[in-house]
């Protein structure tokens, strides 16, 4: 009997060398299994407004793989709280939009540019200093671009007081401000029509 189980153990053995499994491992053990996890998490992916609060009246509707807005006044507003992160957001406006992605907000009930970072999409501001692609009150855009009719991706970085926004690839802010420390995540709608997808942070 002892001899059996000694060959069979034998057997056993020689299979999975031939699989070219280690022993410690399981025959199968871990094929197939998902890729690292990156780190991104996905906020919005234009399919829902399910995880975001809704502030004010904007009228937003989910679309096409978009969610979008076109009259009233208000915010998409993250439940969570973020301080030191990377963002990406994709955006499309008309021409005549008011827009921004606000940052580190203070008083979520209460968003504005006086108690958080607000990166503005804004490219027929009055006054051009904060237009489309600053932080307003605090860094005008190195380049002016403007963003009417097209698909735009804002990636916008906050490591402790650095403060950096790209525009479809442009540097247009590399600043140092330590006003706010950490706050949700907001989408404004003020004027024209807004669409926003693909939101994805990722802390840091």
């Amino acid at each position: 009997m002892k001899a059996l189980k000694l060959a069979l153990i034998c057997l056993t053995s020689s299979i999975v060398f031939a699989c070219g499994a280690s022993p410690s491992e399981e025959v199968g053990g871990n094929a197939g299994s998902p890729e690292a996890d990156d780190g991104w998490t996905t906020l919005l992916d234009g399919s829902t407004l399910e995880g975001w609060d809704v502030i004010g009246d904007a009228n937003w509707t989910v679309g096409d793989g978009f969610v979008e807005a076109t009259s009233g006044n208000g915010f998409l507003v993250s439940p969570d709280m973020y301080g030191d992160f990377d963002l990406t957001v994709e955006f499309w406006v008309n021409d005549l939009a008011n827009s921004g992605v606000f940052i580190r907000c203070s008083d979520p009930s209460a968003i504005a540019a006086e108690n958080a970072y607000e990166v503005n999409i804004y490219d027929t501001r009055p006054d051009q200093t904060y237009r489309t692609a600053s932080i307003v009150d605090v860094a005008p855009p190195e380049v002016s671009i403007d963003t009417g009719g097209q698909w735009n991706t804002f990636e916008i970085r906050a490591e402790g007081s650095h403060l950096m926004v790209t525009l479809n690839g442009i540097q247009t802010v590399d600043v140092e401000d330590d006003q706010y420390v950490d706050g949700p995540i907001g989408l404004q709608y003020a004027a024209g029509i807004v669409r926003f997808r693909n939101v994805q942070v990722r802390p840091l």
